[in-house]
Parts: structure tokens; C-alpha cells; sequence
């Protein structure tokens, strides 16, 4: 399976040709991993993020044309700028080529925006908010794993279909739990549901409690957690405290990832819905790469997120090959021409406006019964098309994108 695995990444590498005299600045490809090393988000991204980056390299051969491919890291601590200050000198001084990472939306938006006043790649497998394809795309900017379109069209979707026709928010107070629920919200309306309520909560917030009690006095059929890592997993433990579910309403988690239902194990968390774009057990591919990235993440398998910084910075170096230069709008120009088979997401492609295109999923998380071991969480529900999943060109209101 390894030897079948690595063969086809080798086959993708080799996509065009490749420049046989690469023009690269410095003589040099230099990658920057800009990621939530110690806070909520670290299981999601984190140190994995990294080996996931480091495995591309290795992957793709450590060279291009006989030039080194180099990788830097640093702590975004999720704050909008110091990702901005990061990026800047990364960008400026330190001749990075391209940024993958910066964690929440709002540091994933200032980097976002570093980028295009540099006219440098940024490449975000992380971020939640629709808006960075949307009113905030540009020309440099690449989207690469979910968004919350795409969360509100599976998970939000799924719920109204079931019964879940009213709603109350308990949304993290920055730009990626607003962009959340908006879309899920959207989604409940458009359904015939009705929204009741809102409360929104610091991020990091270690106390639940007087949001987790304005959501049950609502008496909305479903508590939306527009929230993400460590505080959707406090919501749903404190909601258990609160006997919240036994009392008749339902938790739906927007943003749950395989590190959380881990953390909350399946005695908590079996029943719940949730939208992703990649799971370790989907099929030959992603157990192949999901067993080798454990094997180095002390046997953690891993996120959709950290199969992202994979996927793109594997994408990234094969366009970078295919260009036969580093130059940011040749190598962006190339990213969006081509359609590839990634290796964990399956058929791709990039839109003009910066997402990148690739299937999605609804999965149901397991009855502890029904599991085989560690990390056998997922059932497969229904799958998604990147065209039903993800919010069409025409109406993000990019400014790539001519009316």
C-alpha cells in the first residue's frame, strides 16, 4: 500500500513535465508554516501541520531541479497580528515563497491580506470563514480544505432535514463563528426553520455555563455550535453537565474535527453530524497517507485541516516544478490550470476566485458499539460533489470574479 501510495505521488509530481533549469529566487523554494503550535487549535493544526508539510518535501523529493526546498515554522497564537507581523517579515526578509496556515479566520484573513500587498502565495488550510473566497478574496489567496458554506450546506443541511427546525447559536465572538452561523443560518431559513437566538462567547473560554443556560431556556430544538477545537469541546461536555440533550434538545456541531470526538470520546460525542473533506479510513489513499503521518504524530491520525498543509504544500511545489519558477502570479497562474488527483482529497481544482474544489462528506460519529479500536469514529452518510458542497462562483461577491 505504502509502495502504491508513494508511486502515485511520484506520478503527480512528474504532472507537465517540470522545467529541466528551474528560475528560483535564492536558488531556493522556502516554505512558512504558520500555525497554532500551543492553544485551542494545536490538535487541529499545530505540530501536525508541520510533519505534514515536512512529509510533502520528502514526498516530492527534497529538490526542485536540483535546488533545495526549505521549511520554516513560528506560533500564530491566533491573533490576527501577530500573523500579520509574521507574515510581513516572512514575505520581506526571509524570502518565504509561500505562507501555509495561520490558524483562526481572523489571523488567516491578515495573512490573507499580507499576501496580496506582496503579491505572494498564501495557501490556508485552517480557516472556517467563506468570506476569504468571498468579499475578501484575491489574486493570491488559495482556500484549500472546507469553509462555511460548505459546513452549513452538509451539517446545518442534515439537521433542518431530520426536524431540527429551530435553532439558537452559541458562536465564538470573532470573524469565523460570525461567518458560521450567517451561513448556517441561512441554510435554517431558506428550509422553513426559524432561528431563536444567538449568544456569543470568547474564544478559549473555559465556562459554558450562562451561554450553555440562555441556549436550553430557548427551547430551540437544536443548539448550533458555531465554534471550533477546544471550545466545542468544552460546549458539548458542559452541555452533558447541563443534561442539555437528555432534556430533548439536540447539539449540532458545526466545525467538529477527528482530534475533537477523540478528546470527547464516543460515549460524548456518537450521534452527532459533521461535514468533512478528508477521513483517515475513506479509502486506500488517505489510509495510506493517514498510517504513515501517524506513525510520526505518536500515532495520532490526522485532521482534515493537517491533511490540508500536505495537500498544499504538495500541490504548491508541483505547480512551482511545472512553472519552472517561484514567481508567485506564474506559480498561481499554474495552480489554477491545472485538475489533479490529490492524494487525499481526490479530483481537485482551483477557482478563480481561490477555493479549491474537491468532494465533501457527511459522516455520523459511531456508537461506541459500533466501533473497531482507536480512531474507527466515522460512518459515512452521504457524499457531496464540490459543486453541491461549495457556494457557487457567482455569489461570494469576489472581485475576481466579473458579473
Amino acid at each position: 500500500m505504502k509502495r502504491a501510495f508513494c508511486g502515485a505521488v511520484l506520478a503527480v509530481a512528474a504532472m507537465a513535465g517540470g522545467a529541466s533549469a528551474q528560475q528560483l529566487t535564492d536558488d531556493t523554494v522556502k516554505l512558512g508554516v504558520l500555525t497554532d503550535m500551543s492553544s485551542l487549535y494545536a490538535d487541529i493544526n499545530g505540530p501536525g501541520a508541520v510533519i505534514a508539510v515536512q512529509m510533502a518535501i520528502e514526498d516530492f523529493g527534497g529538490s526542485i531541479g536540483g535546488k533545495k526546498i526549505e521549511m520554516i515554522q513560528a506560533d500564530v497564537q491566533n491573533k490576527a497580528d501577530v500573523a500579520a507581523t509574521i507574515a510581513g517579515r516572512w514575505y520581506d526578509t526571509e524570502k518565504v515563497d509561500v505562507i501555509l496556515g495561520a490558524g483562526a479566520s481572523s489571523s488567516s484573513i491578515a495573512t490573507s491580506r499580507v499576501a496580496a500587498d506582496k503579491k505572494k502565495i498564501y495557501i490556508a488550510p485552517d480557516p472556517a470563514s467563506s468570506d476569504i473566497t468571498g468579499k475578501l478574496c484575491n489574486a493570491y489567496t488559495v482556500h484549500w480544505v472546507y469553509d462555511t458554506f460548505a459546513l452549513a450546506n452538509g451539517t446545518g443541511s442534515a439537521v433542518v432535514k431530520a426536524g431540527g427546525d429551530s435553532w439558537f447559536f452559541l458562536t465564538a465572538d470573532y470573524a469565523f463563528g460570525y461567518a458560521l452561523q450567517r451561513d448556517v443560518a441561512n441554510v435554517v431559513t431558506k428550509a422553513g426553520g426559524k432561528v431563536l437566538g444567538e449568544v456569543r462567547h470568547p474564544i478559549n473560554t473555559n465556562d459554558f455555563s450562562s451561554f450553555l443556560l440562555q441556549a436550553q431556556a430557548s427551547k430551540a430544538k437544536v443548539i448550533g455550535l458555531a465554534n471550533a477545537g477546544g471550545d466545542t469541546i468544552n460546549a458539548i461536555k458542559q452541555a452533558s453537565e447541563f443534561g442539555i440533550v437528555k432534556g430533548g434538545q439536540k447539539l449540532a456541531g458545526l466545525l467538529v474535527f477527528i482530534s475533537d470526538v477523540h478528546s470527547l470520546g464516543l460515549e460524548r460525542a456518537q450521534g452527532l453530524n459533521l461535514t468533512e473533506a478528508f477521513y483517515w479510513d475513506l479509502n486506500d489513499k488517505t489510509r495510506a497517507f493517514a498510517k504513515r503521518f501517524a506513525a510520526k504524530n505518536n500515532g495520532k491520525m490526522p485532521t482534515s485541516v493537517q491533511a490540508g498543509f500536505y495537500s498544499g504544500a504538495l500541490q504548491y511545489l508541483q505547480a512551482v516544478k511545472a512553472a519552472g519558477t517561484d514567481n508567485s502570479d506564474a506559480v498561481m497562474a499554474k495552480l489554477k490550470e491545472i485538475k489533479w488527483d490529490d492524494p487525499v482529497f481526490g479530483q481537485s481544482y482551483i477557482r478563480a476566485d481561490g477555493r479549491k474544489m474537491h468532494d465533501m462528506y457527511l459522516f455520523e460519529v459511531k456508537k461506541p458499539s459500533e466501533s473497531k479500536g482507536p480512531y474507527d469514529y466515522y460512518k459515512l452518510v452521504s457524499k457531496m460533489s464540490a459543486e453541491e458542497a461549495f457556494r457557487p462562483l457567482d455569489q461570494g461577491e469576489c472581485p475576481l470574479i466579473k458579473k
